[in-house]
């Protein structure tokens, strides 16, 4: 005898996804749509780490945010749920120590993987640019690649060279050579 099928929602909710048992997937939903990814490969862990290094330097320097790693529950509504990769938010937001304050990102980065390229390009990327997020970087880390979205584009810019990013309030730049974050291990 066979086990019964499981009848999942099809309309899920942020307070449905945090419901979850933690099973070591990450659980996003985006206008109620699930989306469940499994624990990312190493080389998306290595670049993640490499880019939110040098933004975590930079941002020492200028005092506009704080880059936030992985783990969030970043929420803009009742059937939005996201953890992106990376993130940059306000102090004042971030001293709250509340999720549910955490509402204005000034960057956002996600880093492909197999199984999340499509949820990154589409509908994270539409959320991103429906919330007013300054600026999304998508990183193809096995193409060497960025992918950069603003608000209003209908397409990316796609930067093989260099990152550049000029938060508001910043007296310079943060630019990253694209080489170096590729670099192999």
């Amino acid at each position: 005898m066979g086990m019964p099928a499981v009848q999942l929602p099809e309309f899920w909710t942020a307070d449905m996804v945090r419901a979850l048992p933690d099973d070591g997937c990450r659980h996003e939903t985006v206008h109620g749509e699930l989306f469940v990814t499994p624990a990312p490969r190493v080389w998306h862990e290595f670049v993640v780490r490499r880019l939110g290094k040098a933004l975590d330097q930079y941002l020492e320097r200028e005092s506009v945010g704080i880059v936030m790693y992985g783990r969030a529950d970043i929420s803009w509504g009742p059937d939005v749920l996201v953890e992106p990769d990376l993130f940059v938010a306000p102090l004042a937001e971030l001293r709250t120590l509340d999720w549910a304050k955490v509402r204005t990102l000034l960057l956002v980065v996600e880093v492909l993987s197999p199984s999340s390229a499509r949820t990154d390009r589409f509908a994270k990327r539409r959320l991103y640019q429906e919330v007013g997020i300054p600026l999304y970087w998508i990183v193809d880390a096995d193409a060497h690649h960025v992918e950069c979205w603003t608000p209003d584009a209908i397409t990316p810019t796609t930067e093989r060279e260099r990152l550049t990013w000029h938060p508001s309030g910043a007296s310079t730049p943060y630019v990253i050579d694209l080489e170096q974050l590729f670099r192999p291990l």
